[in-house]
């Protein structure tokens, strides 16, 4: 169509999953430290994972529907080994050193995400 808009822009979902995760970070460490103390809501976490993949999930979905279908399909593609340390956090103990180890592992690729997004190379 004439006049249609070849490019969308997906960076923003990319900022979101990564916001939510640092959110979520930033939370387990407050608790970890015992800067914050979450007894009475305990549930903040939890919502906080919930939006981290839901926002994931989104930000994958770009390479679906993405303009320009390149960049969106690396920055998604950079965000892909993420799901596997967000799913394996829920099985492991958050007491244990391993919590966040494991928790840890997806920053990486939340980074690469992010910046694979925002590529101006890659808009051409």
């Amino acid at each position: 169509m004439p006049g249609r808009s070849t490019t969308t822009n997906t960076a923003p979902l990319f900022g979101a999953a990564a916001l939510g995760y640092a959110a979520n970070c930033a939370l387990g460490l407050a608790v970890a430290v015992r800067f914050v103390d979450t007894r009475r809501f305990r549930w903040l976490h939890h919502a906080l994972y919930i939006t981290t993949c839901t926002a994931v999930a989104a930000a994958l979905s770009t390479a679906c529907w993405g303009r320009p279908r390149r960049a969106s399909r690396y920055a998604a593609l950079a965000l892909v080994p993420s799901i596997v340390p967000l799913a394996a956090i829920a099985y492991v103990p958050t007491h244990s050193r391993r919590h966040p180890l494991v928790a840890l592992a997806a920053a990486p690729f939340f980074v690469a995400s992010v910046v694979r997004s925002r590529r101006p190379s890659d808009r051409k």
